[in-house]
């Protein structure tokens, strides 16, 4: 493999529906920092349907090119479809470092990727570097949470191109918009096989998932074990109710139990989420979960156990039954905003 072949920085640009994701805008922004360092240009990759018109939004948060795939087979993800598209553009293109976001699309979609071209993949980074230390310098730099988050390895691909990793969303800073700006931006003629696919689609995606993104909520009530039912759900939903841009959220717990939709899973196999105020209700405080909030501008944990490591990243604790003290808080609230 001659690794003077390969040159740039490829972004999965992530979109559903015709709306990109705000991942893809994240790594968008991170790519621009990296390619500073190599001297290089960051391409943003498009697949799906009536994709020209997204092209320039990509080109606005920082992208140098896009490269887009249009075809109606492609409105919805199709795992065998999408890694044909985008392995064509890969191999055409020859970035030395591709970037998925680390969402449920991105986690199905980047493996495959990998296996195809016989390269590595670092899963869930939550850092990205440059080395620049003698014989690697240069390389990709991926550090992510290892043994169950208790190690923060730092992963290095130096035999193979190109380098590649998902990143979790909420990590990165997306750029400012700059409508100013321009790029080269490219229909890619990719040449599908329509016969290799196993995958039909049967019915609309859930209504709700569509629609709701937890990762963009400014406030996030968020539902653990010490919530217990999906009834006592419904005095989180009604406190989210009373708060400006609020949305309910769970562990995985919840999610495990059947009470909770995977969708509003907050943590290391759910969603990384960084909002102004997130409310941890009856939340421990598991490695796994802390992964996917502590980021978060300001921290508010109920919990009965005064001894729960979610105290420990709290910027406020409250020691009591979190069943009893959300009811309390809401009428609280409304009391005030009746005032």
């Amino acid at each position: 493999m001659d690794f003077k072949d390969y040159k740039g920085i490829l972004v999965f640009a992530e979109q559903r529906e015709g709306v990109i994701q705000k991942v893809a805008f994240e790594l968008i922004g991170k790519a621009t920092e990296l390619a500073k360092v190599r001297n290089i240009d960051v391409t943003a990759a498009l697949i799906g349907s009536g994709m020209e018109p997204l092209a320039k939004e990509l080109i606005a948060y920082g992208a140098d090119n896009v490269v887009f795939v249009d075809d109606k087979e492609l409105h919805y993800y199709n795992t065998e479809l999408y890694s044909q598209a985008l392995e064509q553009i890969i191999l055409n293109k020859k970035p030395e470092i591709v970037l998925f976001g680390a969402t449920t699309l991105g986690r199905d979609l980047a493996p495959r990727i990998s296996a195809r071209l016989a390269t590595g993949l670092t899963a869930d980074c939550t850092k990205l570097d440059i080395s620049e230390e003698g014989d690697t310098a240069g390389l990709l730099l991926m550090t992510r949470p290892a043994f169950g988050g208790n190690v923060m390895a730092t992963i290095k691909c130096p035999n193979h191109r190109p380098q590649m990793s998902t990143v979790r969303p909420g990590v990165m800073q997306k750029l400012e918009r700059d409508d100013k700006r321009t790029g080269k931006i490219e229909k890619f003629p990719a040449k599908l096989d329509y016969s290799k696919n196993k995958v039909k689609m049967i019915g609309e995606p859930h209504k709700e998932a569509k629609n709701l993104d937890i990762t963009e909520a400014k406030i996030l009530v968020s539902g653990g074990r010490g919530i217990g039912t999906k009834e006592r759900f419904d005095a989180l939903f009604a406190l989210a109710d009373q708060l400006d841009g609020a949305t309910v959220s769970s562990s995985r717990a919840m999610v495990d139990a059947g009470i909770m939709p995977s969708f509003r899973q907050v943590g290391q196999t759910g969603k990384t989420v960084r909002p102004q105020l997130y409310f941890a209700c009856g939340i421990s405080g598991a490695i796994q979960h802390l992964a996917g909030m502590e980021e978060s501008d300001y921290i508010i944990a109920i919990n009965k156990d005064k001894t729960a490591p979610i105290f420990n990243v709290a910027t406020l604790g409250i020691v009591g039954d979190a069943n009893k003290i959300i009811p309390l808080l809401t009428e609280e609230i409304k009391a005030v905003k009746s005032k």
